[in-house]
């Protein structure tokens, strides 16, 4: 092959919901090219979504291949790799072999992803024992963690709980799959696992925890299953790429590979070390960044904890070293758009208009020139009569209540975060979502504060890169990856003309909060 390319570069893989997604990047933070992959998704009952780990690494090896030969690049030039992914669990048997997670029985179907609800019995069972461990987690444990869904696979899967040899999160099955390497991350496992760490340096799995619900078996062999050997993302795992991986990938065997982290966590990386072109920079405590895909992730550091009621954290070290991190969110948000807009009936009319356009852009338009003949101040004055509770797929946060159904949800977060202590002076968005100019200006108007938009708005894949560069030491620490890698971005200012109106807005979304608790129980008053 004649080689195009000769610069050092380092490869980022993000496993999304739907596919896999890479890019080739500079150690100096320019996105080269970006590939993508479709992965399967099985939905066999209601609120069930599962997947395959195998078809999920299938497509990491056909990204990766397609980064590297379509750009033409040397496998020497690649001095480190980066895996984030999403936070579903992975089942193996004693023998690293696939185990059924699915009531059909298939052995392919080995994943149970995040936004599967199927364990909510027990994550209601374990937040009722109040055990200590919860204060991480606002106080409650989310269904789309880890402890409710194993939990769950013991109840209802014997023979899989059985047979089970690890189990673990997505983005440390891949690290495994890439090294050979057991050991898990302590974003992941801090997150979504329940694990205990501190500035103080004492790092454990809490065994009283397990003991109360009724799993001591995962406390066997040292937390074999779970993991026992945690490092801090960015750090080296195992020895780098195995010879099998390697070929697999066709990049060099002894590749240094970055420990790896949470999905939002790689988006808050690439996020939070982005400047704002042409204004004042809040320091890094005052951001806050939105990680707008399916969901949206709501990432906040602070340098001393702050616990906040419904929101996830904190956790020290996480996502940027030596910091402690709280996390919100929105379970359906790029979802539920999407699902407003396919279902409508006028969505075809839309659709072909343009083939060149996507379609928000299109309907964007149509609200600008709504506004025109209507004679209002600006698109948002086309709400006055319509409200709508957001939480289709349940309450993340503030209100962790996954029985919610249903732009004012992160202005609720931001409340419940001063309230604890919090202080924010700008938001930072990445994602599909922040493409929409309309969904920008939105939550800088219901929020009355400042969004930074990034330059370089592959922001997840670039916060894999960081850690990748961080691996191959071509930067000392994560914090010094960042404020070389990260680059600018452009602000969108609130539009303070429509402050009563938002104000208005968002008083009336308290009221619909309080009104759907009050017939819920009215409801259940029946039975």
């Amino acid at each position: 092959m004649n080689y195009v390319c000769r610069e050092q570069c380092v490869i980022a893989i993000d496993v999304g919901t739907r596919s896999v997604r890479g890019a080739l990047v500079t150690v100096k933070g320019k996105v080269l090219c970006v590939e993508s992959h479709p992965i399967q998704i099985w939905s066999p009952e209601a609120d069930s979504y599962e997947q395959s780990s195998d078809d999920i690494w299938d497509a990491c090896c056909i990204v990766i291949k397609k980064l590297t030969c379509g750009f033409k690049i040397h496998p020497d030039d690649v001095v480190g790799v980066g895996f984030d992914a999403t936070c579903s669990l992975v089942v193996l048997d004693k023998n690293f072999e696939p185990l059924t997670v699915s009531s059909t029985g298939r052995k392919c179907q080995n994943v149970i992803m995040w936004m599967d609800h199927r364990a909510a019995f027990q994550a209601d069972f374990i937040n009722k024992t109040e055990h200590m461990v919860l204060r991480s987690m606002g106080g409650k444990v989310s269904l789309e963690m880890q402890p409710p869904k194993l939990m769950w696979i013991k109840q209802n899967l014997p023979q899989t709980w059985e047979n089970a040899g690890y189990f673990f999160d997505l983005p440390d099955f891949l690290t495994w799959r890439a090294t050979g390497s057991l050991s898990r991350s302590l974003c992941t496992v801090t997150c979504k696992w329940l694990f205990q760490a501190d500035d103080s340096g004492a790092m454990f799995w809490d065994q009283t925890f397990w003991k109360q619900i009724g799993m001591l078996e995962i406390t066997e062999e040292n937390f074999k299953k779970i993991g026992n050997i945690i490092l801090a993302p960015g750090q080296p795992c195992g020895k780098g790429l195995t010879e099998d991986a390697a070929i697999e990938l066709e990049l060099k065997a002894g590749t240094p590979v970055a420990t790896s982290i949470v999905d939002a966590h790689a988006g808050g990386i690439g996020l939070l070390g982005c400047s704002p072109a042409g204004y004042k920079s809040p320091v890094l405590t005052k951001r806050l960044a939105l990680i707008c895909g399916t969901s949206t992730c709501h990432m906040k550091v602070t340098e001393k904890p702050l616990y906040t009621p419904g929101v996830w954290g904190p956790y020290f070290s996480a996502m940027i070293p030596s910091l402690w991190l709280n996390e919100g969110g929105q379970s359906a948000a790029g979802s539920l758009v999407d699902h407003i807009i396919c279902t409508h009936p006028a969505a075809r009319f839309f659709q072909d208009k343009s083939k060149t356009r996507h379609i928000q852009e299109i309907l964007n338009d149509h609200l600008e020139l709504l506004a025109i003949e209507r004679g209002v101040p600006s698109v948002s004055f086309l709400t006055t009569d319509l409200h709508m509770w957001p939480d289709f797929h349940g309450n993340r946060s503030p209100l962790a209540d996954s029985t919610l159904k249903g732009m004012y949800g992160t202005r609720h977060i931001i409340e419940n975060l001063e309230m604890a202590g919090h202080e924010v002076e700008m938001l930072f968005m990445c994602g599909g979502l922040a493409k929409n100019k309309v969904y920008v200006q939105m939550h800088a108007d219901a929020t009355g504060l400042p969004v930074l938009v990034p330059d370089e708005p592959e922001s997840v894949l670039l916060g894999g890169a960081v850690l990748a560069a961080t691996v191959a030491s071509v930067y000392k620490d994560v914090s010094e990856a960042t404020s070389h890698m990260c680059g600018e971005g452009t602000v969108v200012l609130p539009q303070l003309k429509d402050k009563s109106f938002h104000d208005s807005k968002y008083e009336v979304f308290l009221k619909l909060l309080t009104c759907q608790k009050e017939c819920r129980e009215i409801m259940q008053e029946m039975f």
